[in-house]
Parts: structure tokens; C-alpha cells; sequence
């Protein structure tokens, strides 16, 4: 398909994506075109685009800030109905992925909405430090009938991270869980999640997400870090090497010391695949039908 639009397809525990390599920075990328190439009867489908661009052309963008020495490439994330976002975590591991199978780098720092945060790509999976996690007030969250405890916590996006008694495979997330907007404007990712099993370094929980602009999904990786950092809270511990079990598989996260208003450093790991690449048509891309 001659003067096609180049993609791969990948996914971090079946949190899926399409990758976009635009380098420097051509392609003109509307909500509508993120929303059409995300759809899953209409387009590829996908929970997200992440468009592989050098930081360099992408001056005046919103929320890029300026490009740091060092540091070619920038990862600009969409949402699955083509709102921008703050930062993703699973992304990021399959965007290194892409950068090191391209060999276009080979692990490294990337530059996100959500600053310079370093990758490491190895045998067993790719790892991403997340930077330290803002610790927010309590909060509810409502999911039917049912009321949530929770807390609020910023991994470079909002998160309200629910710790239960009640098992999270018989919640139904086909709808938006509510939630106080006084305290999220923006929206707000929602975790529930189990009580650490365990101790504080190899404890496991399992979990389920509700995205903001997606809906749920197969796994979320800051989503996973919050879970992880509101289990560890919930039983007591600041720190932590914690074992995540999502409906896509498993990640782990590191979480290091810090203070009751924010943590250490965190680092999620876990697998990124790609799994295919191909043009979508031009024309298509001109007017998505």
C-alpha cells in the first residue's frame, strides 16, 4: 500500500496499542483519527496510540515542555477516544519495546507528559521507572450499588485505588464507576483492588481498572503502581516489591521509601510484545469511515 500510514500493534499484559512511528512529527493526529484507529469494528482497535516522535518537533505541543539534552525520543500517548493523556505505563513499556526492535535506541530515557522517566529492555520483559507517586486524600468511588474506600493518588495521571474484601472478578465495569469530581476535574482512573497477600516485598494482590477514556481494560500500568502503593498503605508498609495479577497477566512493582505525601521512586516490569505491522490506507486515514 504505497504512501500508506506505517503502524505496528502491541500490547503490555493485553493492555493493547497501535504504534504510530512518526519521527518527525508529519502526521496530523486528530481525536477523530485516535478514536477511528482505536475502535475495534471500525479500525485496528486498541486502548491507545502511541505516536513514536522525536521531541524536537514537537515544539508548542500541549504539555510537551521543552526537549532535554540527550533524550531523541518522546512518547505521545492518546486515549482510546483521542483525549491526550498524562502518561501510561504499559505504553511506555511496549514503546520501548518498539524503539529497541526498530533499533532506534536501546532502553533509556523517553520523554512523556509526565517528564523524563528512564526504560531498561531485557530478555525477560521491559522495565519503567515511574517516579515517585503523589499520596492524596481518601475518596469514594461507587460502582453500582456498592461504595468503595479508597485513595487518591497522581502517578503522572489521576488515580482513585480502592482496596476490598470483595473479590474483583464480580464487579461489573462496563460502566464508569462514580466519583467525586470536586476532586478529580479532569476524570480519574479507578482501581479495586485486593488486600496485599503477603509481606511487603513479595506480597501479591490482584486488580481490575476502569480507564478514563477508555473503559475498563485488560491491565493499566500506572494503574498497577497505584494499586500496589494503596495495598502496601492499606497494610501498613511505605515500601515494597509487589506482584500484580490483572486479567492480562502479571506485572511486578517496586516501590521505595518515601514520605506520607509521596513515595520513592517506583518501577513497573512485565512483558511488551509486538505483534504485527502494516500501512493503513491513506485514503482511509484522509476520512475514517
Amino acid at each position: 500500500m504505497t504512501g500508506g500510514i506505517a503502524f505496528s500493534k502491541g500490547h503490555g499484559t493485553q493492555n493493547d496499542f497501535v504504534v504510530l512511528p512518526d519521527p518527525d512529527a508529519a502526521l496530523d493526529l486528530t481525536p477523530a483519527r485516535v478514536s477511528a484507529v482505536c475502535d475495534r469494528r471500525r479500525g485496528l482497535g486498541a486502548d491507545g496510540v502511541l505516536r513514536v516522535v522525536r521531541w524536537a518537533k514537537l515544539a508548542g505541543e500541549p504539555g510537551v515542555g521543552e526537549p532535554v539534552d540527550g533524550v531523541e525520543w518522546f512518547m505521545d500517548y492518546r486515549n482510546a477516544d483521542g483525549s491526550l493523556a498524562e502518561m501510561c505505563g504499559n505504553g511506555l513499556r511496549v514503546f520501548a519495546r518498539y524503539l529497541h526492535e526498530r533499533g532506534w535506541a536501546t532502553g533509556g530515557p523517553v520523554g512523556t507528559r509526565n517528564g523524563v522517566l528512564d526504560t531498561a529492555v531485557g530478555p525477560d520483559g521491559v522495565s519503567v521507572g515511574l517516579g515517585t507517586v503523589g499520596v492524596g486524600p481518601a475518596s469514594v468511588a461507587t460502582s453500582g450499588d456498592a461504595r468503595f474506600d479508597g485513595i487518591a493518588l497522581d502517578v503522572g495521571n489521576p488515580h482513585l485505588a480502592c482496596v476490598t474484601a470483595a473479590d474483583p472478578d464480580t464487579l461489573d465495569l462496563t460502566r464508569a464507576p462514580s466519583y467525586d469530581p470536586a476532586l478529580f476535574p479532569n476524570g480519574v482512573n479507578v482501581e479495586f483492588l485486593t488486600p496485599l497477600d503477603g509481606p511487603a516485598d513479595g506480597g501479591r494482590i490482584r486488580m481490575r481498572v476502569h480507564e478514563r477514556g477508555v473503559g475498563e481494560t485488560r491491565s493499566c500500568g500506572t494503574g498497577t503502581v497505584a494499586a500496589a502503593v494503596a495495598a502496601l498503605r492499606h497494610a501498613g508498609h511505605t515500601a515494597g516489591d509487589v506482584q500484580v495479577t490483572v486479567p492480562g497477566g502479571l506485572l511486578r512493582v517496586t516501590v521505595e521509601a518515601g514520605t506520607d505525601e509521596r513515595t520513592g521512586p517506583t518501577t513497573l516490569h512485565g512483558p511488551a510484545v509486538l505483534l504485527a505491522s502494516g500501512e493503513l490506507d491513506r485514503a482511509w486515514w484522509d476520512a475514517p469511515a
